[in-house]
């Protein structure tokens, strides 16, 4: 790496400061990097946004984006975080009674975070190596508009007064269904979306094309995330209970739950990953349609 690396990207749709190593070192941002992660990690460990290997994964994740991508990749993360942990507290009695149709609890734990973040991650990394080029940046943005997209659903989808619809067949099913989708649940998706579509328009001018492009691929990989959840997700069944839900090998009742449709492999924080994978890859092509990349 040239020893006049910039601190932030030099891509022109990228505009930001740029400081060379003889300003400040690359150790040492990596450094700052990995304390901020540290410190997101550590509040919400605190507040019980995250697990205890939840906030580990958080020190990793946010200690590379913000040690390798600079302000523009490290204002995204946070604004996932600070929205999503701010509505996942404020609704957290609205969901307790879904615990039971849920993976796991409230608190996100290691698999969670590097299935939203984990994408991220490698993007930057991508991101260094390739510093010129603005399609790593677009995907990142792209994957993280589909994470906060999704969480926003899920934590509003539940206020709705009607009960969802599967995305599939439009059958009504029991709130916190995977696949299952209402009308308040895909407003939520949209303004998750066009929350991190913004904040990429201020560092990726046209600010309007980045709204348009980025909210696009946030909707789009949220609903690819409802169509897995719906059709190849694992969904166990507890017959004690006589209810599908997302938790193995035990259920809330301390029951054994049995494979009841889906592929055994697939769980939630896999069919997050893949969908955060299909958003970014959405938001590149659709900017390709009117820059090339």
């Amino acid at each position: 790496m040239s020893l006049r690396h910039r601190i932030f990207s030099t891509n022109p749709f990228i505009p930001q400061i740029r400081c060379t190593l003889t300003i400040m070192p690359i150790l040492l941002q990596f450094i700052i990097g990995f304390l901020l992660g540290a410190l997101m990690g550590y509040v919400a460990w605190r507040v019980k946004a995250l697990s205890v290997s939840g906030a580990w994964a958080a020190t990793v994740v946010g200690g590379l984006i913000f040690g390798l991508g600079g302000l523009s990749w490290a204002m995204l993360l946070l604004t996932f975080f600070i929205s999503s942990s701010a509505l996942s507290h404020t609704f957290s009695r609205r969901k307790a009674n879904l615990s039971e149709k849920f993976a796991k609890g409230s608190q996100r734990d290691w698999a969670q975070v590097f299935a939203n973040g984990g994408l991220g991650a490698l993007l930057v990394i991508v991101h260094v190596f390739f510093p010129e080029q603005l399609w790593p940046w677009l995907a990142y943005a792209g994957a993280m508009a589909t994470v906060n997209a999704d969480t926003w659903a899920t934590e509003l989808g539940v206020l709705s007064k009607k009960l969802p619809r599967l995305i599939t067949t439009g059958q009504v099913v029991d709130r916190g269904t995977s696949g299952g989708v209402t009308l308040l649940g895909t407003l939520a998706t949209l303004a998750g979306a066009a929350l991190i579509a913004l904040v990429t328009g201020l560092f990726t001018p046209p600010v309007a094309l980045s709204l348009f492009v980025i909210s696009l691929a946030g909707l789009a990989g949220s609903l690819l995330d409802s169509l897995l959840g719906a059709t190849l997700q694992a969904i166990y069944e507890c017959l004690h209970c006589a209810t599908e839900t997302e938790r193995h090998p035990q259920h809330t009742c301390g029951r054994e739950t049995l494979l009841a449709h889906g592929w055994w492999w697939l769980n939630n924080d896999l069919v997050n990953f893949f969908s955060s994978i299909f958003g970014a890859v959405v938001a590149v092509g659709l900017w390709a349609l009117f820059f090339p990349i």
